[in-house]
């Protein structure tokens, strides 16, 4: 199923120019930095403060919510505002549930951006319900209907729109055809969608966010093959909703962005924090700048057979019983000197010590590389850590081996220098061999594989994943990847690589060489797969951005219970704002605490309601108490199980 230009390049996507005010989106445009203010809209002052704020950071298109008439009346004084200081960045308003307001706030903003899953319908019960062909011809209907409205008026004042899914308030009438899925999200869009072409209105662009990266990569790559089908040829708009805040917040933002800009997708971007709106620009420009030095790159042309973007599913391994790999994504670490004490290595692998010996944690390192024989070896490989190395000394370390050394070996015929004995494990390292030096591995049959390409990285995964899944090869892959640069971009540039193939099902663990400590590589590294769904090692925190709906301090909140809560691997807890969208929008979270009312929150199991109106004071307890209550609570970390 086509979804890009090319799965072997980075070619961009050409879509139809759609202008949001001044701003050409989509078209021969580069890719536009979006955020939204978290200001009462109604507060024309600190508004307009806010967006002044953003532009000045070098945003380039503001949303602002319209949760109602007055919000919408607000605009008309936010954007003269602005005009008199001579700001003319463009302003969109975020609608949901209410129509009346589009239809107000259309006059004075620049695009209006609505949510197909609650602009007619009602708030989602999550129930099911019964829907035959008659009955859903006639809630398209209704659609039509509500909807057409507001597209003439687009259409006369030359607005543009945003027809804006999001994976947690997808309709009760989505949900039992489709069910909760991308593919239920991209056909919530093509809805509204339909209703545009049929009024001959075409200045609209979509957006599928989801706060799971993968759904969110999945939904975006399912709808372009879509308009692909279709001859359609619509802007994207690419965000994480619901990221969170500091280096969570951005390993989300970067995996699900990323990934989809390295495949030539996206025509205008939004990284969502819990933080102040102006922190969202840098995370932003960085990810345009890493996409934009990979145009044009890639490999010769491959036809790849295996990958499915309507079914993600691992890649099948078999694990090696003398190696400590972890089954949902191993973590890699090179320690290049030992000049340090041993308590100190221990405490940056993520290793406690007690009486002086290391002890493992769930976020401990699972295999170490070393290039001399390191005294502590011997400790860390008692309590399961596996040792690799290019010249082994103990037979219990694994060898590291280059594809060249391997071949020529085996040409030699020098076979017992690849395995010294029949159980010596080793691994074989693939840099940038062409595709043709491969065949060897199937001989030579290494424990595992460190794929560590230097340039065009994706696309040589992803031939070289193809080709092993040809070839039936079983071994697990650790992806190695090289970065030079600062810390705020190696965590952008590391989440994008590494993310848009895990994602994808291919990748067993993860290798991040860079000149930094090893506790920063190691906490990058199990953050990187957590966000991709695959090892959990901590607790997964789904928190909206704020904006001016918001009923309660979300960045002071989130950081209390991030304090109370962040050791409970496996669990997600789910932060929300206010009931507009909180309920659905925080989709899988086990638990979730939402502003219903000033001063007043709301507890969920799941997307169950089990508690209301608790004072603010005392909610945070409650939460701890409800967490408790389901099981999910642990007063001390578990040990990993390897």
């Amino acid at each position: 199923m086509k979804y890009c230009e090319s799965i072997y390049s980075l070619i961009r996507r050409k879509t139809r120019q759609v202008m949001v005010g001044n701003i050409g989106v989509g078209g021969n445009n580069p890719v536009r930095i979006q955020s939204m203010t978290t200001s009462n809209t109604r507060d024309v002052e600190a508004t307009v403060n806010q967006i002044i704020k953003l532009a000045d950071q070098g945003c380039e298109i503001v949303r602002v919510t319209v949760q109602g008439i007055k919000e919408a009346d607000a605009c008309e004084g936010i954007k003269n505002e602005l005009i008199k200081k001579g700001f003319t960045i463009p302003i969109v308003a975020d609608i949901h549930f209410f129509p009346p307001a589009a239809m107000r706030v259309v006059d004075f903003v620049d695009k209006v951006r609505i949510n197909p899953g609650n602009f007619v319908d009602k708030r989602a019960s999550f129930k099911i319900l019964e829907y035959n062909d008659d009955t859903y011809a006639k809630e398209l209907e209704k659609i039509e209907e509500k909807f057409t409205p507001l597209v003439e008026k687009c259409k006369k004042l030359k607005r543009a729109m945003r027809i804006g899914t999001n994976h947690g308030s997808l309709s009760d009438r989505i949900m039992n055809r489709y069910g909760d899925t991308p593919q239920g999200m991209v056909e919530s869009a093509l809805e509204f969608a339909r209703v545009c072409r049929k009024h001959d209105y075409h200045d609209f662009m979509f957006s599928m966010k989801s706060s799971n990266p993968q759904v969110m990569i999945q939904a975006y790559r399912l709808l372009v093959a879509k308009m692909i089908q279709l001859g359609w040829d619509y802007p994207l708009h690419l965000g994480v909703t619901e990221a969170g805040q500091g280096e969570d917040g951005r390993i989300k933002s970067a995996m699900g962005i990323g990934a989809l800009l390295l495949d030539g997708l996206g025509d205008t971007i939004r990284v969502s924090l819990t933080e102040d709106a102006w922190n969202e620009i840098d995370p932003c420009k960085r990810l345009v700048a890493f996409a934009k030095s990979h145009e044009g790159n890639g490999t010769a042309p491959f036809i790849e057979k295996h990958r499915n973007i309507e079914v993600i599913k691992r890649r099948s391994v078999t694990l090696p019983k003398n190696i400590s790999l972890h089954r949902d994504g191993s973590v890699f670490l090179e320690i290049k000197r030992s000049n340090t004490t041993p308590d100190i290595i221990y405490k940056q692998i993520g290793c406690d010590t007690q009486f002086g010996k290391p002890k493992l944690k769930v976020s401990s390192a699972d295999c170490l590389v070393g290039h001399e024989n390191n005294p502590i070896f011997k400790e860390l490989k008692n309590i399961g850590i596996s040792i690799f190395t290019k010249s082994p000394i103990e037979l219990d370390d694994i060898a590291l081996i280059t594809l060249k050394e391997a071949t020529e070996r085996h040409l030699k015929k020098d076979k017992f220098s690849i395995k010294p004995t029949p159980n010596t494990s080793f691994a074989l390292i693939v840099n940038d061999e062409p595709s043709e030096s491969w065949k060897i591995i199937k001989d030579v049959k290494p424990s595992i594989i460190i794929l560590a390409p230097q340039k065009n990285r994706l696309h040589y995964c992803r031939q070289f994943f193809d080709w092993l899944q040809n070839e039936d090869i079983l071994a697990p892959v650790i992806l190695k990847f090289s970065y030079q640069c600062s810390k705020e971009d190696l965590i952008i540039q590391a989440a994008a690589e590494f993310g848009s193939l895990f994602c994808d099902g291919l990748g067993d663990g993860i290798w991040i060489d860079a000149p930094y400590e090893l506790d920063f590589l190691r906490t990058l590294s199990f953050n990187i797969l957590q966000a991709a769904r695959m090892r959990s090692s901590k607790t997964d925190f789904i928190s909206c951005p704020s904006c001016g709906r918001t009923l309660f301090d979300l960045q002071d909140v989130s950081k209390r219970i991030r304090e109370r809560t962040a050791h409970l691997p496996g669990v997600k807890i789910a932060i929300m704002g206010c009931i507009v969208n909180g309920p659905g929008e925080m989709a899988d979270a086990h638990f979730g605490y939402v502003g219903s009312k000033p001063g007043m929150i709301d507890l969920y199991v799941g997307k169950e309601c089990v508690e209301k109106d608790i004072s603010f004071a005392d909610a945070d307890d409650r939460l701890v108490e409800l967490i408790k209550k389901h099981g999910r609570w642990a007063d001390v970390e578990t040990e990993a199980s390897q």
